[in-house]
């Protein structure tokens, strides 16, 4: 069970009554189809993740704004509550000395979130010496520019981040002049109190990574949530980070999103069960189906039956990534026509 502080700033609860910017709000018209296609993507993510929370007990625990979760570990709500971010996104402060490090710094341009930081950061006698993003999501990436340069953070603070490789590897939140310093693959970083090491974990997006320290501990950003499942861009890197973290055999996990999960074991494995679940359903309809070429929705009418008809175009969203991972394992093989992405059953051979 963690831990709450008895302070009058740890039980406030979060005071922003309305929700944040819904994430649907930038989706309009554009002229170039290239943007059009990328905003469709957004919008079939949105639709993916409500998909994903379809069935989650709506009943879950309120987290405070600001929750002291172990002698080193403050947990901050970034105050930017959405379908996309659950009840908001959460940062974490560690360390029990003058200078901390802050675990990703929620939405940007949220004053009540960088308000109940200030208040943590007076309360503890301390300043933000690095700043550690899990990736480039907005919604992790977005209070930068409100910490770095102000009395929240020592003069040589630093950020850093991941390198993309799908992308640029651009944050448009954090401004020009704020350095991103890269992060490597089992850099550690320590400070009084706390240490962490970085695991890079793609698959939810290229740059993601997750935090772990020595007691058992794992920061695991948006790869795992408190909540439903996680919304991901290449299944076949995301079983793989699953894996990873598993290996890890953490005692606690703290997300990005939603509440502590104090049996970590179990919702790891419930996470890796249900995607390969999911997958022998979807590759049993081609194994039936032997000879004909298939697309996502055709899937999903088969395999989907109990879910809403209003929700298959998020079902198929998912579905096209196991067909990807599918394809990559030799078990499908994909072909186009006039830009339509189609399988057909890959038999392997009986050697």
């Amino acid at each position: 069970m963690h831990l709450q502080t008895t302070s009058p700033w740890s039980m406030r609860q979060c005071c922003c009554d309305q929700p944040s910017d819904h994430p649907c709000d930038d989706l309009k018209p554009k002229k170039k189809k290239k943007e059009i296609k990328t905003l469709n993507i957004i919008l079939l993510k949105f639709i993916a993740l409500l998909l994903n929370l379809h069935l989650v007990n709506r009943d879950m625990a309120l987290i405070p704004a600001v929750t002291r979760l172990t002698s080193s570990v403050i947990r901050i709500l970034g105050c930017n509550p959405s379908p996309m971010t659950l009840q908001g996104t959460n940062t974490y402060l560690l360390g029990s000395g003058r200078r901390r490090i802050l675990v990703d710094t929620g939405d940007e341009d949220v004053p009540q979130y960088i308000e109940h930081l200030g208040d943590v950061l007076q309360q503890e006698k301390a300043s933000i010496d690095t700043i550690l993003l899990t990736h480039w999501h907005h919604d992790h990436v977005g209070g930068v520019k409100s910490i770095v340069g102000t009395k929240l953070a020592d003069k040589d603070c630093r950020v850093f981040k991941f390198g993309r490789t799908d992308a640029q590897d651009v944050c448009p939140e954090i401004p020009a002049h704020i350095k991103l310093h890269p992060l490597a693959h089992n850099q550690e970083f320590a400070t009084e109190g706390a240490s962490v090491r970085v695991v890079h974990t793609p698959g939810h997006t290229t740059d993601h990574v997750v935090l772990t320290m020595s007691e058992g501990t794992l920061f695991s950003g948006d790869c795992i949530l408190g909540e439903g499942t996680a919304v991901f861009e290449d299944l076949f890197e995301y079983m793989k980070s699953l894996d990873k973290i598993l290996a890890i055999k953490p005692q606690r996990i703290f997300p990005g999103h939603g509440n502590v999960i104090e049996e970590p074991i179990g919702k790891i494995e419930y996470y890796i069960s249900h995607r390969n679940q999911r997958e022998q359903q979807i590759l049993q309809f081609f194994v039936q189906r032997p000879s004909d070429r298939w697309q996502a929705m055709d899937v999903v009418r088969e395999v989907y039956k109990e879910t809403p008809e209003n929700l298959w175009p998020a079902a198929a969203y998912n579905v096209n990534h196991h067909l990807s991972k599918l394809a990559k394992e030799g078990k499908l093989r994909m072909s186009k026509s006039e830009d339509e992405e189609f399988y057909v059953y890959q038999p392997t051979s009986a050697l």
